[in-house]
């Protein structure tokens, strides 16, 4: 008898097992009742974490996608399935080979945040990521960790070369654009790093003290334009605290703003490895702790057991990841190809990253070269061109393209002991990192090259050219020194005697700038007879680059930073980059709007960037509609002798009284398609009212002052062509 009740028992709990609910788009809510404390545990942790110790940014290369970010873990009872998340934001970042097979899994490196904001053209940067969408679901990875939009609020940031601008309003169009892309493809992105993340220093710990103003105006509208524009499938909180709170444990940056608010309809997960008040996130909707260590699966259920954190908000947060898991590729068993169009992205970047090179000088119309067949190639990034950062938004590229393949595509000549000399160089000193926060290339310190060596050589060449290469990366600011943001003096004696031996022989002296980010200009730039600042481009970099000095292409990026005379001309420079609290005290005041306002002189203003030709603007108009939109529109016309693309960018002065507000902000831009010289075309902007507000602390809420405002229509924020006038 006894025995016959044991099987009874086994039947029935096979039965019981046999009945649960697997999961569908359509019974989340049966799913989430038929969990246990423990599977919804084990859900709202992270997997595939690769060895801290062995210097691993990546999941093992046993998970799913090899060298992938990490996974979510499996509820095989309820049918819940891993899905797998992997680095960007300049391309997809996983592992190029895999063990057991010849097959390699290169990904596109894609130009990096500052080089795609310098665009000023969102259907650019949407075309870009529509295309890095594409090898993101072709190589099994359901979200993509990017974009990177913390504001640039100090120049040397080690991850600005991921993000986009010092305006906040520049930075939420570009990501919205970029996740537009991205997701058109049925993949998700992880927005990051939320919020108040602007320095790498001690970025685990950093105590971010911002006032409610400034966070909201600056630090989280860039965030709010993305939220309401794109809807990222995901958000992801920073390591810092805002205020003395973690981001990942803020209720009110969370629940009050980012879904209350904003109305944010996704799924909130950590950065890697924050492990700090478990109840606190959970109940923040922080719903996904990542990488995920096995402590936190206990934690969870403790803080359930012990009543500091309720079912309810345990829930939510397992609702939040169904939600995102039903509508990956890898719940809806897309199969997946391995052979994205590598050939056809990488003929994109070369094209495309045209429009992000910003032209700085070009005295005499030195560019495009005109009657040059032989260069003399300077510079080791000349040789060795910088693609893109390092650590997490590192790519695994097939390759880069330097100036000497660049040359050779469009048919011209280098001086072959220059080239040979370089390359010996170069072949001696390369090598590559592979820290934790270290993923990339080593940079090759510049090559001394003295007076003589150019005086042998000005006879053999047309012209002279010469790359100055920085580059930087994720857990490490940059510094103010020489080498960084400040040139060596051996860079700025070799530029000073390139340009006089070329001048006195009556040739041109070109800079390069591959850079990611801002450096010193303002004491040299005067030598050379042009500078064009190629950003770190992406994998095609050097192609792109000959194109556009050699007049196969042209350039019409405007930079999405300013260019200070001095580093300490930041405000934020007195703040930066302290061990455990960083005070904010410069308030609103970052970048333009402090230069603008205080009357403060640069060496390049936020926006400036020159053209191959030149654009007249006709009368602009604002027009109010009767639901209270705003728009304006204004003629742009290419006056000048060669094709070109125009951006107008829009800045609004308030009326005076209220609150202190900078003398003008962007608050819109438009970018014209390609115009042949006599060519017209009208730009139409949309002026969003809610945007012209201030955040009043003393009202705790956002309050757009009445009277009569005026819009510049501008070529730089110290460049205002044309004006106009409205109401409110």
């Amino acid at each position: 008898m006894k025995r016959f009740i044991t099987t009874a028992f086994a039947i029935t709990g096979a039965v019981a097992l046999m009945a649960q609910p697997q999961l569908t788009k359509d019974n989340i809510e049966d799913v989430i009742k038929a969990m246990t404390l423990e599977e919804k545990a084990t859900l709202v942790v992270g997997s595939g974490w690769g060895s801290m110790m062995a210097g691993s940014m990546t999941a093992s290369a046993t998970t799913l996608v090899s060298g992938a970010a990490g996974t979510t873990r499996a509820v095989p009872r309820v049918g819940i399935p891993q899905i797998v998340v992997a680095d960007g934001p300049a391309g997809l970042r996983i592992n190029a080979t895999r063990p057991g097979t010849d097959k390699t899994f290169y990904c596109t490196g894609f130009p990096t945040g500052t080089a795609l904001a310098s665009s000023w053209n969102e259907a650019l940067v949407q075309e870009f990521t529509t295309a890095m969408g594409n090898e993101v679901k072709e190589y099994g990875v359901d979200v993509l960790l990017a974009p990177g939009l913390n504001l640039m609020r100090n120049p040397l940031c080690g991850r600005n070369f991921e993000y986009y601008s010092e305006d906040p309003f520049l930075t939420g169009k570009m990501a919205a654009a970029y996740v537009r892309g991205v997701q058109s493809n049925g993949v998700g992105v992880s927005a990051k790093h939320f919020a108040a993340n602007n320095q790498e220093t001690n970025r685990m710990f950093n105590d971010s003290r911002v006032d409610e103003r400034t966070l909201r105006e600056l630090y989280l509208r860039g965030f709010e334009i993305l939220v309401k524009e794109a809807q990222p499938w995901t958000i992801m909180t920073s390591y810092n605290k805002i205020n003395g709170v973690y981001a990942t444990e803020s209720y009110e940056l969370l629940m009050g703003i980012l879904r209350g608010e904003w109305g944010f309809k996704g799924m909130v997960m950590t950065d890697w490895n924050m492990m700090h008040d478990t109840a606190a996130q959970m109940h923040a909707q922080n719903d996904l702790l990542m990488p995920g260590l096995e402590p936190q699966i206990q934690s969870v259920q403790d803080c359930v057991n012990n009543g500091t954190l309720s079912m309810e908000d345990l829930d939510a947060c397992v609702r939040n990841i169904l939600n995102l898991i039903v509508i990956t590729p890898r719940f809806n068993h897309y199969q997946y190809s391995n052979d994205p169009d590598l050939k056809a992205h990488g003929e994109l970047v070369r094209k495309g990253a045209a429009e992000c090179l910003v032209l700085l000088r070009n005295e005499d119309d030195c560019l495009p070269l005109k009657n040059v067949k032989k260069v003399a190639l300077y510079g080791v990034g000349s040789y060795d061109f910088i693609a893109g950062g390092t650590g997490s938004g590192n790519v695994s590229k097939a390759y880069i393209r330097n100036m000497v393949d660049g040359f050779k595509a469009n048919g011209v000549e280098l001086v072959s002991d220059i080239q040979a000399m370089y390359e010996d160089y170069v072949a001696k000193n390369a090598k590559t990192t592979n820290a934790v926060v270290g993923l990339g290339t080593y940079v090759i310190p510049e090559l001394n090259i003295d007076r003589k060596y150019i005086e042998d050589h000005v006879a053999d060449s047309d012209v002279a050219i010469f790359t100055l290469s920085r580059n930087a990366g994720e857990g490490e600011d940059r510094t103010a020194d020489e080498g960084d943001f400040q040139l060596l003096p051996m860079e700025k004696e070799i530029i000073a005697n390139l340009s006089e031996v070329y001048h006195a022989a009556g040739k041109k002296f070109i800079v390069v700038l591959n850079i990611g980010g801002v450096i010193e200009t303002a004491s040299w730039k005067e030598l050379p007879d042009a500078i064009l600042c190629a950003w770190t481009p992406g994998q095609e970099g050097g192609l792109t680059v000959c194109d556009v000095l050699c007049g196969k292409s042209y350039p019409s990026g405007k930079l999405s930073m300013t260019f200070p005379v001095a580093y300490t001309d930041h405000p934020s420079s007195k703040n930066f980059p302290p061990k455990d609290v960083t005070n904010y005290e410069e308030g609103i005041w970052v970048g333009y709007r402090y230069f603008t306002s205080k009357n403060v002189p640069v060496s390049y203003p936020f926006g400036y960037g020159l053209s191959y030709t030149s654009f007249k603007y006709g009368k602009p108009k604002v027009k109010k509609a009767s639901d209270g939109s705003l728009t304006a529109t204004i003629k742009v016309t290419n006056v000048g002798s060669a094709a070109g693309k125009e951006t107008v960018q829009l800045y609004v002065a308030a009326p005076s009284g209220g609150l202190e507000k900078p003398a003008y902000e962007l608050k819109a831009f438009a970018k014209t398609d390609e115009l042949q010289p006599g060519e017209s075309q009208v730009l139409t902007m949309k002026l969003d009212p809610y945007y012209l507000g201030s955040f009043d602390m003393t009202k705790d809420a956002w309050v757009t002052a009445p009277g009569t405002y005026k819009a510049y229509f501008a070529a730089s924020s110290e460049d205002i062509r044309k004006e106009a006038s409205f109401k409110l």
